[in-house]
């Protein structure tokens, strides 16, 4: 049946189908135009600066001209974000943008067009190019003390698994002891209880009494709980700190607890600092730990998963047995060359630092620019939504990073980890918002203490809009009555 025919058996249901038709094909348009549009155009331009940038060296300092990146080109370089969504939990797992992603695609089509070439000649090149700028980036003495994992997991696999050998041959005695924050990340204390707990060791956990008010309150519990252990006779081999914490969101006094563990003899340094590269100065040299991990794709742009292991020069040179917890052909080669290959697998998110570098660079001050324009934003909003709601924020300002907890409304009701955990989905399903939440206990003896906060990011892509939308809807929530127990466990 033609189309005429069709049309005049069923007028109105054929003006409704086509109606409908043109609806999905300007849906069609818009899409096209939002996502693929920007890439057609830019690719030509990115493919030919890419096979430039991979002859050259991309410095570390910032653009120091006067055309800096303009808001519409931030937007552009994060158009592939979800519309309609106030992504406000950069924090969980970062963000990449456009132009980076366009070299990412580059450095995947260059390794499938050769592999042989590329992965027996020129990755390990482009991979000690990758290394070098981090080394600059983190201020390591030499770029043989930074290699490249995937994230944080491999990094405490790497640092643990050592201590794990020491037990078996006898160099650690049973009961020796590893010291932590009880706010230290739940993967890396499975990590603790895999190699080191199983192997003898045991674990002395100091509390995080959050909310905070002053650096002094966290450094007084880490020294009162070494001394402690130090006047009970145990040994204590290890600390695991982390610079900044997950949740709840602290920006940790790292020095001073470094400090402390080697006044008080703690063999071994382990810093956590998924969310420090890009939120906050980080320099080795002055933080002085012996291994220090960071994610570089929840702060510094670079795609999952790229991230890296510091090992001072002094560690490395000792008779510590670190590893790659995944052997293959460059075992007993030294940790740096193990990390690199890890067998057959796409190397490329581990190429693109000098494009993040370049894309950094185009910011005034540079990566320090938008460290300090994130804080500066995170603090502002933060203070924003704790007088909205009547709460206050988890610590001082300069306690925080890019990213800051602020107590939710008491009448919501958040009175477990289960709470939590499933408010958050709801936010994002029913309201198009996405942060995390966070249950805090109250204190021994504490009654009518905040226990919900909401913890919020600030990245470069954020807008004012994002945050006064997470004030309407909890403000919304308050007015309709809403409380975790009565909504959320009987959806």
């Amino acid at each position: 049946m033609n189309k005429r025919s069709c049309s005049s058996l069923c007028p109105t249901s054929f003006a409704s189908c086509n109606g409908f038709v043109t609806q999905v094909i300007a849906e069609k348009i818009v899409i096209f135009c939002r996502y693929y549009v920007p890439i057609i155009v830019l690719l030509p331009y990115r493919t030919l600066q890419f096979f430039y940038q991979s002859k050259t060296q991309v410095p570390i300092e910032p653009n120091h001209s006067s055309s800096f990146i303009t808001d519409s080109e931030i937007q552009s370089e994060f158009a592939h974000h979800a519309p309609g969504v106030a992504m406000m939990n950069n924090g969980s797992f970062g963000c990449c943008p456009a132009s980076v992603i366009s070299a990412l695609h580059q450095w995947q089509l260059k390794m499938l067009r050769q592999p042989s070439h590329f992965l027996l000649n020129e990755l390990k090149n482009r991979i000690l190019e990758s290394r070098t700028i981090i080394k600059d980036l983190i201020h390591a003495e030499d770029v043989d003390e930074v290699s490249i994992v995937d994230n944080i997991s491999t990094a405490a696999a790497i640092f643990l698994q050592q201590t794990a050998w020491a037990f078996a041959e006898g160099k650690f005695n049973k009961g020796d002891a590893v010291i932590m924050f009880s706010c230290t990340y739940g993967a890396v204390k499975n990590s603790i209880e895999a190699y080191f707990s199983r192997a003898g060791g045991s674990v002395i956990e100091v509390p995080f009494n959050f909310p905070l008010n002053s650096n002094e309150e966290i450094i007084s519990e880490f020294r009162k709980a070494l001394e402690r252990e130090k006047g009970n006779g145990r040994r204590v081999r290890l600390a695991v700190i982390d610079h900044v914490t997950c949740v709840p969101s602290v920006v940790m006094p790292v020095k001073q607890l470094v400090q402390i563990c080697r006044e008080e003899g703690v063999e071994q340094v382990f810093l956590d600092a998924a969310h420090a590269v890009g939120s906050v100065d980080v320099d080795m040299q002055e933080i002085g730990a012996d291994f220090y991990a960071s994610t570089l794709y929840k702060w510094f742009f670079c795609p999952p998963v790229v991230s890296f292991l510091y090992c001072r020069k002094s560690a490395t040179h000792s008779d510590l047995q670190l590893h790659h917890p995944i052997v293959s052909h460059r075992y007993g080669k030294g940790l740096a060359e193990e990390s690199f290959w890890v067998g057959s697998r796409d190397y490329s998110p581990y190429l693109v630092l000098p494009s993040v570098m370049e894309f950094v660079n185009r910011f005034e001050g540079g990566l320090k620019g938008i460290i300090k324009m994130n804080h500066d934003a995170v603090v502002e909003m933060g203070k924003m939504l704790a007088e909205a709601w009547g709460t206050s924020l988890g610590c001082p300002p300069d306690m925080c990073a890019s990213m800051i907890m602020v107590g939710l409304p008491a009448c919501l009701g958040i009175s477990s980890d289960e709470d939590a955990m499933k408010l958050q989905p709801h936010l994002c399903d029913k309201f198009g918002v996405e942060v995390r939440i966070h249950y805090q206990a109250p204190k021994d003896g504490e009654v009518g203490s905040t226990t919900g906060y909401v913890r919020i990011s600030h990245q470069i892509y954020n807008k004012v809009d994002d945050y006064y939308k997470l004030k309407d809807t909890i403000n919304q929530l308050v007015h309709d009555g809403f409380t975790c127990a009565l909504e959320i466990n009987e959806a």
